[in-house]
């Protein structure tokens, strides 16, 4: 299965909503962890942090995670969702700036979806 070797971001405007992803290198769940630490700092204006892997663990086995960090629609699962889609491991982070407009549980997933696939996208590029 083939790992994210570099990072690769990609940005997404919706109804004054930036959302800002990340598709990231990661082998492990500390690794992971340490690159939704490192956008949480460099992006603290952001309300929610999304994010889903796919790394393994010390055995060689799969593991999968997804988090939505209190948003609505279900985003870590539709970062998940693309991981699986091109059968990558490593890490995708969403950062969500609110822009003052509820866009709803369908918005904020597609919103989320569309920016993971730019970041996905731009690795192929």
């Amino acid at each position: 299965m083939p790992a994210i070797a570099s990072p690769s971001g990609f940005t997404v405007t919706d109804k004054r909503s930036r959302f800002v992803a990340l598709a990231a290198p990661a082998a492990t769940l500390a690794e992971a962890d340490a690159v939704v630490a490192g956008r949480r700092q460099a992006h603290r204006k952001a309300r929610h942090h999304c994010w889903a892997c796919r790394v393994r663990d010390g055995d060689g086995r799969l593991v999968e995670q997804a988090r939505d960090d209190g948003e609505v629609g279900r985003p870590g699962l539709k970062l998940l969702e693309l991981l699986r889609r091109d059968g990558l491991e490593g890490v995708l982070v969403v950062s969500r700036f609110f822009g003052g407009v509820k866009l709803g549980p369908a918005g904020v997933g597609r919103a989320c979806r569309a920016a993971g696939e730019g970041a996905l996208a731009a690795l192929r590029a």
